[in-house]
C-alpha cells in the first residue's frame, strides 16, 4: 500500500455511466445506464413496450414487482485505496436498497431522498473491486406495514395504499394525474471520494440587508477533518466574471466562517419586477503549505424574500414580500415533469421554466408528492426569477410519525435538502405537506386520520426546528393549505391563510363561482383539459380516439374526468362535431375557467395577492389540469395565461342583472403606469354600438377601477347574445393588455364564419411571421401547423375586423415559406362545431 503523507488533494471517482442489472432468479445480464432506472433500462433494450402508449402501463406492473440488481467494477488504484478516507456517495438510491462492495455488506438504504456516505475503504482493493447494489420491491414493505397499522390517506383505484410508509416519489404509486409505475435504481449520482486531511462539508451563506446600499455576508464553509492540520478557507465572490469581494480565514471547530460585504449590491428580483443578477461564491480549502484540496461554489442572488402576515381589515394578511416589496405571486404548481425522473435533462426543465416565465409567471409551488427537484431545476429558476413555493415531500396521507425510526430518518432528509438548496434566490418558503389539513388529521389516530399530536410532531415541531436551525433566512408554513388560527384548523378560511379550491372540478360549481371566492392566497384550483390531437395520435390508435375509450379513460386518472370535462364543455359551448375539434375545445373550456378565476383575484388585490394555478405541466401523456402537456406544447390556458398574467392587465366584470360593465386596470409593476384604456361594444358582424376611452395612471402593484360603462339601452334594443365588449390597453402607442367580456355564454352567441385569412412573411431565425386578418369578429383564434411542432407567440385570441393581429411562429424544424404555408391551419371557435 503506497503511504500518504500530509494532505492531499480530494480526489473524486464518477461511477456514472454504464452497469449491467439482473433480474432475481434470471441470471441474464441487461445493459443499464446511471443515473438512471429499471423502466428506462427496460425499454432500452427492448424488453418491455412503451408503459405510456395505450394501455401499455398495466402490462408492466411486474417491473416494479421484482427484485432487481445493479452491477458495475470499480478499478480503484493504489494511490486512491492509500488515503485516509474512502467514502462511497450515492445522492439517491431509489428506494430500499443493499449495498454490497466485493461481496461484503456495506449498508441498507431506505429514503430516496438521502445522500448517503458510506467509508469503503477497509473493503476496497487495488485493481477490480465489484460494487452491488440490490432493490427490493416497496409492495411486500407496505403491505407488511399497512397490516401492522394501517395509515390513512387518499388514493385511487390505481394506487397503492400504504404508500406513506416508505420514502419514496409518492406519485410513484399513481395519482390522479399520473401512472402507476414504481421504479428503482441509483436514480442520482453516485462516487466515490477519496482524501487525507481535509474535505468540505457545507457551505452556508447568510444575508444581512440592514445596512443602506450594502450587504453583509456571513459565510460558513463546513470542514471534515480526518488529519489536524492548520487548514484555511479562502473566499471569493464574483459578478459576472468580476471579483468583487474576496477573504480567507483560518478553520476553527470544522468550520471557517468568514464575514464580508459588497457595496452598491445588485438586488434579485422576481421574474418582470426586475433583473435578476447573481453573484458566485467560491471556497476554497487549502493545506497550511497552501495547497488547495478541494472548491466548491454557489450562486446567490441578493434579496430578502419573506412571508408577510400581518393583521389587517380583511383578518390577516398573506403576501410575499421581497427586498420590502410586496409583490402578487402569479404562477402554477409543479409536478415532477416525468415519471421516469432520470429523463428530466437540462434542456427539457430549461424548455419548461422557460414558458413560464414568459407565461409572466414569477413563482412556482414544488408540489409535496413528488421529488426535491434537481440542481439544475433550481438553477433555472434563479436565472429566470421565478421564486418558488418549496413543498417538503409529504402529500395527502397519514404519516407514521409514531415511528422513532421513521422520525430520524425525514430527520436527515430534511437536513440534506435544507443544506442543498439553501443557497438559491428563487426559494421564497418551505411548506411542510400537501393538503393533510384537509380532512387527514382529527382528534385520534385512526383508519380515517392522524391525530393532531402526532401530525404536531413532524410538521409544527421537527420541521419548524430543523428551518431554523439550517435556514433561518427563509419562513416556514405547515401545510398547503393551512390557518394558523384555532386547533382544529379551517383550511380554506378566506381571512387568513392559503386555499385550495376545488368546487369548480370536484364541487361542479360553474366558473362564475371563482367571482364569490376572497381569500388571501390561492394556491391550488384548476380544470382538466385533454392534450392537443397531435400527441393523443401518439398514444392511440384510430379505433381508441373517442373520449369515452377505454384507452382514452385509461389515460385519465380524476375518476370520471372525461364526463367532467363534458358537462362543463356543454355548460359554455356547442357540442364539437369531431373528436379532434373535441379536444381543442377542451382546452379553450379549461382556459376560460382560469381566466375567470384569475382576473378576479388580481382585481382583488391587496386582499388576495397570490394565485398558483394547478398545475404547470405533465408527467406522461394524459387528461389533466396542466398547463403545458407531456411534450411541452402550450395548452390553450398557458397562451391565456400570458395575457391574464401580464404585467399589465385590462379586464371587466359584466353584470347582466345591472345592465353594466366595470373594467378594471390591474398593475404589478412597481412603478406607476400611466396609458389609454378603451372600450368598444360591437354586435356580431362587428358593427359598432359604443366606444370610449380614458386616459388612467395606474398605481403600482395595485387594481384601479375605470369606469363602469352602462349598457342597458343596448341589452335591451340588441339582447346579451348579441353584443361583443373589448378592451384594450394602450401605452405610449403600444398595446399591452386586450380582453373581451360577453354578456351571454358563448354557445348562445350566432358567430358568423369570420372568413379567416393569413398573411406570411419570412422572420429571422427561420420563424415568420403570421398577420391574420378577419372580416367578422372571430373568437378564440389559433394557429396549428399540421405536421410541424411549433412555438407561438400568441395563440387562441380574438380577433376584431379593424385588428388584425402579427403572430411570430417558430417552427421545431426549418420550413421553406411554401413549406409553412402548405402546413398552416388558422381556426376559431365556429371550426369547432362547424359542420364537416
Amino acid at each position: 500500500m503506497v503511504d500518504v503523507c500530509g494532505a492531499m488533494p480530494v480526489k473524486f471517482l464518477d461511477l456514472g455511466g454504464a452497469w449491467l442489472v439482473t433480474r432475481t432468479g434470471d441470471p441474464t445480464p441487461i445493459p443499464a445506464q446511471v443515473p438512471g432506472c429499471i423502466h428506462t433500462d427496460l425499454l432500452a433494450a427492448g424488453l418491455i413496450d412503451d408503459p405510456f402508449y395505450r394501455d401499455n402501463e398495466e402490462r408492466v406492473q411486474w417491473v416494479g414487482e421484482a427484485e432487481w440488481t445493479y452491477t458495475r467494477t470499480v478499478t480503484a488504484t493504489a494511490e486512491l485505496v492509500a488515503l485516509e478516507r474512502v467514502l462511497l456517495r450515492c445522492e439517491g438510491l431509489d428506494t430500499l436498497a443493499t449495498i454490497t462492495l466485493n461481496g461484503q455488506n456495506v449498508a441498507k438504504t431506505d429514503n430516496m431522498y438521502r445522500t448517503w456516505e458510506f467509508d469503503v475503504r477497509s473493503l476496497l482493493r487495488v485493481g477490480d473491486n465489484t460494487l452491488a447494489i440490490t432493490f427490493a420491491p416497496p409492495g411486500p414493505f407496505l403491505q407488511a406495514k399497512n397490516a401492522e397499522r394501517r395509515l390513512p390517506g387518499w388514493s385511487g383505484p390505481k394506487e397503492t395504499p400504504g404508500r406513506a410508509y416508505i420514502r419514496k416519489e409518492p406519485c410513484n404509486f399513481g395519482w390522479d394525474w399520473g401512472p402507476q409505475l414504481i421504479t428503482c435504481g441509483v436514480w442520482r449520482a453516485i462516487s466515490l471520494i477519496a482524501y487525507s486531511g481535509a474535505r468540505l462539508t457545507e457551505l452556508r451563506i447568510k444575508q444581512d440587508h440592514t445596512p443602506a446600499d450594502l450587504v453583509n455576508l456571513e459565510i460558513t464553509t463546513g470542514v471534515a477533518v480526518s488529519r489536524p492540520e492548520a487548514y484555511t478557507v479562502a473566499v471569493k465572490i464574483t459578478c459576472d466574471g468580476v471579483v468583487v469581494a474576496a477573504a480567507q480565514t483560518p478553520v476553527t471547530d470544522g468550520a471557517a466562517v468568514t464575514r464580508m460585504e459588497i457595496r452598491d449590491p445588485q438586488l434579485w428580483w422576481p421574474n418582470n419586477l426586475g433583473a435578476h443578477p447573481l453573484y458566485t461564491v467560491t471556497a476554497s480549502l487549502e493545506a497550511p503549505e497552501g495547497q488547495v484540496l478541494e472548491t466548491t461554489s454557489r450562486r446567490i442572488g441578493l434579496r430578502t424574500l419573506r412571508l408577510d402576515r400581518h393583521p389587517d381589515q380583511w383578518g390577516e394578511s398573506f403576501q410575499f414580500v421581497v427586498n420590502g416589496v410586496p409583490f402578487f405571486a402569479k404562477g402554477a404548481n409543479w409536478i415532477p415533469t416525468d415519471t421516469f425522473a432520470t429523463r428530466i435533462t437540462p434542456a427539457v426543465y430549461r424548455d419548461i421554466l422557460t414558458s413560464a416565465a414568459q407565461a409572466n409567471m414569477n413563482m412556482l409551488r414544488v408540489w409535496g408528492g413528488g421529488i426535491y427537484e434537481d440542481d439544475t431545476f433550481y438553477d433555472l429558476c434563479d436565472e429566470m426569477g421565478l421564486c418558488l413555493w418549496q413543498d417538503f415531500m409529504f402529500a395527502c396521507s397519514g404519516y407514521p410519525t409514531f415511528d422513532d425510526v421513521f422520525m430520524a430518518n425525514v430527520r436527515e432528509e430534511f437536513a440534506d435538502n435544507i443544506t442543498r438548496l439553501r443557497h438559491h434566490p428563487s426559494i421564497a418558503l418551505w411548506c411542510g405537506n400537501n393538503e393533510l389539513e384537509m380532512g387527514l388529521v382529527g382528534d385520534d389516530f385512526t383508519d380515517a386520520h392522524m391525530s393532531w399530536a402526532e401530525y404536531g410532531k413532524l410538521f409544527d415541531v421537527l420541521l419548524p426546528e430543523m428551518v431554523a436551525a439550517l435556514d433561518d433566512d427563509r419562513d416556514y408554513w405547515p401545510c398547503s393549505p393551512h390557518s394558523p388560527h384555532g386547533v382544529r384548523r379551517d383550511h380554506n378560511n378566506p381571512a387568513w391563510g392559503d386555499a385550495h379550491l376545488w368546487d369548480v372540478w370536484h364541487g361542479r360549481q360553474p366558473f362564475e363561482w371563482y367571482r364569490t371566492c376572497e381569500h388571501r392566497f390561492n394556491s391550488e384550483f384548476g380544470f382538466q383539459s385533454f392534450p392537443e390531437p397531435r400527441v393523443v395520435r401518439e398514444y392511440t390508435v384510430p379505433q381508441d380516439r373517442n373520449v369515452t375509450t377505454y384507452v382514452m379513460e385509461h389515460h385519465q386518472r380524476s375518476g370520471i374526468g372525461n364526463a367532467v370535462i363534458m358537462q362543463y364543455m356543454l355548460d359554455w359551448f356547442r357540442l364539437p362535431t369531431a373528436f379532434d375539434m373535441t379536444l381543442w375545445l377542451s382546452q379553450i373550456l379549461q382556459g376560460m375557467a382560469i381566466k375567470y378565476a384569475v382576473e378576479h383575484w388580481r382585481r382583488a388585490m391587496p386582499r388576495g395577492m397570490g394565485t398558483l394555478y394547478w398545475q404547470l405541466n405533465d408527467c406522461w401523456p394524459v387528461a389533466s389540469w396542466a398547463s403545458l402537456d407531456y411534450v411541452g406544447h402550450w395548452k390553450a390556458l398557458h397562451y391565456l395565461a400570458k395575457a391574464f398574467y401580464a404585467p399589465l392587465l385590462v379586464s371587466g366584470v359584466e353584470d347582466l342583472e345591472q345592465g353594466s360593465l366595470a373594467i378594471h386596470l390591474t398593475n404589478d409593476n412597481r412603478e406607476a403606469r400611466t396609458g389609454e384604456v378603451a372600450w368598444a361594444v360591437t354586435d356580431l358582424s362587428g358593427a359598432p354600438l359604443l366606444h370610449g376611452c380614458q386616459t388612467i395612471t395606474a398605481a403600482p402593484l395595485a387594481n384601479t377601477p375605470v369606469v363602469n360603462v352602462d349598457l342597458t339601452a343596448l341589452l335591451h334594443t340588441v339582447g346579451p347574445r348579441n353584443l361583443l365588449c373589448w378592451l384594450t390597453c394602450t401605452i405610449d402607442g403600444e398595446r399591452v393588455s386586450d380582453n373581451l367580456a360577453l354578456f351571454a355564454r358563448p354557445k348562445h352567441l350566432e358567430l358568423r364564419d369570420p372568413e379567416l385569412r393569413a398573411d406570411v412573411r419570412d422572420a429571422d431565425n427561420g420563424a415568420f411571421i403570421v398577420t391574420v386578418y378577419t372580416r367578422y369578429p372571430a373568437l378564440w383564434v389559433w394557429l396549428e401547423l399540421r405536421e410541424t411542432e411549433a412555438r407561438y407567440s400568441a395563440n387562441f385570441v380574438h380577433l376584431h375586423p379593424d385588428a388584425p393581429l402579427a403572430i411570430t411562429v417558430q417552427p421545431a424544424t426549418p420550413l421553406t415559406h411554401a413549406e409553412f404555408v402548405a402546413q398552416l391551419q388558422v381556426r376559431s371557435l365556429v371550426d369547432t362545431y362547424a359542420e364537416a
